[in-house]
């Protein structure tokens, strides 16, 4: 059950972070309280090295095993495209091409750069293109409504791939015992299980521990692809031809729809990419980077091109290319490592979820859930227990409905192709709302990028009905979870807004009828700066009574990252031993009402832990009323209500220190 009447919802309004009304208090962090964000340091040496080693385990997981089907994908029997020479030298140049074009240039040079104060992710390039500069809001406006739904689908899309990251690389992996011992085949899938269950219980460690673990492993994961790649192109140097554009080009034109419709293969190798944008705050811009042009690009490029020189060499090895590679005596520990490597690739985007999840949450588009802090000193590094438990059981779900990575790969590319398409329209906006680009220097940009992912992204669209559907119908349904939370919170604020009463009036009042005072203090919270909560009015109505010291909590969400600490709370004194406290908080830090208390007791308002009282409000939402949205989305706003994490919990409040009103609400 909802804890609160007005719940201190965290919605997002714009300038939310801007000048407050009273006075900002200075004084020091509270005992225990995560400090704000630090200007950024330029990274180097030590700390840049364990950084890029962290997001190696973290960050690449994804990309870095594509190897383990992508090129598999490539040749399967449904393009109809066998491996010869030509073929082989045409498919490995769109492999590099698309490397380099869409990871090298697209995210790492320039998504990368769109940060929201350290924070990456399609929510926080939607923050940003939400927030234009003020001499660009007029052109903002327009199209505006439109990107912020495309960006919230793109969101939602990526839970799709969360869950079919872990399943297609676990799985893609533990095939290799078809190679290596073909009487153990039957053991896949049961394995692949084992190992995901596995993988999900160790979440809640953080991935601060776990890049520590992960890290060293992925960087003996490249170094082993790499030498592999490096013995097959000393056996075929001619695949280093593949290097020319031209022969990517001769093979679509040799080719035509068969060529076309291979794309959607091709896109496996560059999945990672929407991942390590998501996963930015946890490591930074500058160690991703590093960490992508010292070790995973040029591993991968020697992997590929090593896979296709045995193609060039044997043409039968394309059932499974990539363990074709390793010599027999070779293949139980590549089999190992590559299953290490497997499980660390599902971190990329199970990371990435979790990131996105909060930030969807302190934003206003989902119901607060459990956020754990897994680090002291990284404010990013989180766990999400309930988002963990379904992205665990949507992949034991598609691993035992596919079965293999070959049934998957066609989900994926409709999941990673649909959010690249939507990362770069959002793109285009916020360098020309905030980077200043000229308007032919952005249309060149969306030209470029937009063509290319939208050949992958068509080039997927026949897998639809092949798996391809999973992704789209997960993405509808967190979309419309998304939406129908947004609009309901809306209404529910309207209404509560209605039924509030304007602060002067009430403050006149309580002059006029001068209650009965008793010691102590009571918090009331409030989701508006505004007006007398209706919480507090029930008390009054129902206790006919009042403390000497009242506050008017409220506690909003920022569309920023993170809020200095020295402007994050406010106080303004009004009549009556009544004081109107905000609380700023931005999209990546997690609320904290003692850590506001005891700004409030610097401040000299006299709230003694043991003689505060917190007075929130139990909402029974009764989908019957004439709020403007449908009777089932009204219902389905009811129930996530129901289920969404009380307010106590999420907000910290002491628990022996609150008292609920309860109140039935018709919505």
């Amino acid at each position: 059950m909802r804890r609160a009447e007005d719940e201190l919802e965290a919605d997002a309004t714009p300038g939310a972070g801007g000048a407050a009304r009273a006075s900002t208090l200075p004084g020091a962090e509270a005992k225990g309280a995560r400090p704000a964000a630090p200007e950024p340091i330029p990274l180097r040496g030590r700390a840049l090295y364990l950084l890029s080693l962290g997001a190696l385990g973290v960050v690449y997981g994804d990309i870095g095993t594509s190897p383990l089907y992508a090129v598999r994908e490539c040749f399967s029997a449904e393009h109809g495209v066998p491996p010869t020479r030509d073929n082989v030298l045409g498919v490995l140049s769109l492999i590099v091409w698309a490397l380099t074009l869409v990871v090298s240039v697209k995210y790492i040079l320039f998504i990368l750069r769109a940060d929201n104060r350290g924070e990456g992710g399609i929510l926080a390039l939607l923050a940003l293109v939400s927030r234009p500069s003020p001499s660009a809001q007029k052109r903002a406006a327009a199209g505006g409504a439109v990107l912020v739904a495309l960006g919230l689908f793109g969101a939602a899309l990526l839970y799709g791939d969360g869950v079919i990251t872990p399943a297609i690389s676990v799985l893609g992996a533990m095939e290799g015992l078809e190679v290596a011992a073909p009487a153990f085949a039957h053991l896949v899938v049961p394995a692949t299980l084992v190992v995901l269950v596995l993988l999900f219980l160790v979440q809640r460690h953080g991935t601060a521990r776990v890049g520590v673990v992960f890290g060293p492993f992925m960087l003996l994961w490249f170094a082993a692809i790499a030498a592999l790649g490096v013995v097959a192109i000393v056996h075929a140097p001619e695949i280093l031809l593949a290097l020319a554009p031209w022969y990517a080009v001769r093979f679509f034109l040799q080719h035509g729809v068969a060529g076309f419709t291979i794309l959607g293969s091709v896109v496996l190798v560059v999945t990672g990419g929407e991942a390590l944008y998501a996963d930015m705050g946890h490591f930074g811009r500058a160690p991703i980077r590093t960490a992508w042009f010292a070790v995973v690009m040029p591993s991968l490029l020697l992997n590929y091109f090593g896979q296709g020189a045995l193609l060039l060499r044997s043409p039968a090895a394309a059932a499974n290319p990539f363990y074709r590679l390793a010599p027999e005596a070779l293949l139980y520990p590549l089999l190992l490592i590559a299953t290490a490597a497997a499980v660390i690739a599902s971190q990329a985007l199970i990371s990435g979820v979790f990131s996105l999840t909060r930030q969807a949450v302190q934003l206003g588009f989902s119901p607060r859930m459990t956020i754990v802090h897994t680090s002291a000193e990284t404010e990013g590094q989180i766990f999400m227990p309930e988002v963990n438990v379904a992205l665990m059981l949507g992949c034991l779900a598609l691993v035992l409905s596919f079965r293999s990575s070959s049934g998957l790969a066609a989900a994926y590319g409709v999941a990673v192709t649909g959010t690249m398409v939507i990362t770069t329209l959002l793109y285009h906006r916020v360098a020309r709302q905030r980077f200043g680009w000229s308007a032919g220097r952005a249309a060149a940009f969306l030209a470029v990028f937009l063509v290319i992912d939208l050949a992958f992204f068509l080039s997927n669209v026949g897998k639809i009905a092949h798996g391809g559907l999973f992704p789209v119908v997960v993405a509808a349904v967190v979309y419309v979870m998304m939406t129908t939370w947004r609009r309901g919170r809306s209404a529910l604020r309207e209404i509560l807004q209605n039924a509030s009463l304007p602060m002067e009036l009430f403050l006149h009042d309580v002059d006029r009828r001068t209650p009965a005072r008793v010691r102590g203090t009571a918090v009331f919270m409030t989701s508006e700066a505004g007006g007398a909560p209706v919480v507090l009015l029930h008390h009054l109505k129902h206790n006919q009574v009042l403390h000497e010291t009242v506050l008017l909590l409220s506690i909003r969400s920022a569309d920023v990252p993170a809020v200095p600490a020295a402007s994050r709370v406010t106080i303004e004194p009004l009549s009556s031993g009544f004081h109107r406290v905000q609380a700023v908080y931005g999209f990546a830090e997690s609320p904290s009402v003692p850590e506001i208390m005891q700004r409030c007791r610097a401040a000299g308002i006299n709230a003694p832990p043991m003689d505060t009282t917190f007075y929130l409000g139990r909402e029974h939402l009764i989908p019957r009323g004439r709020t403007g949205m449908s009777r089932w989305r009204r219902a389905l706003f009811a129930f996530m209500s129901r289920n969404a994490r009380g307010a106590t919990e999420f907000f910290d409040i002491p628990p022996r220190r609150v008292v609920e009103l309860g109140a039935q609400i018709e919505i």
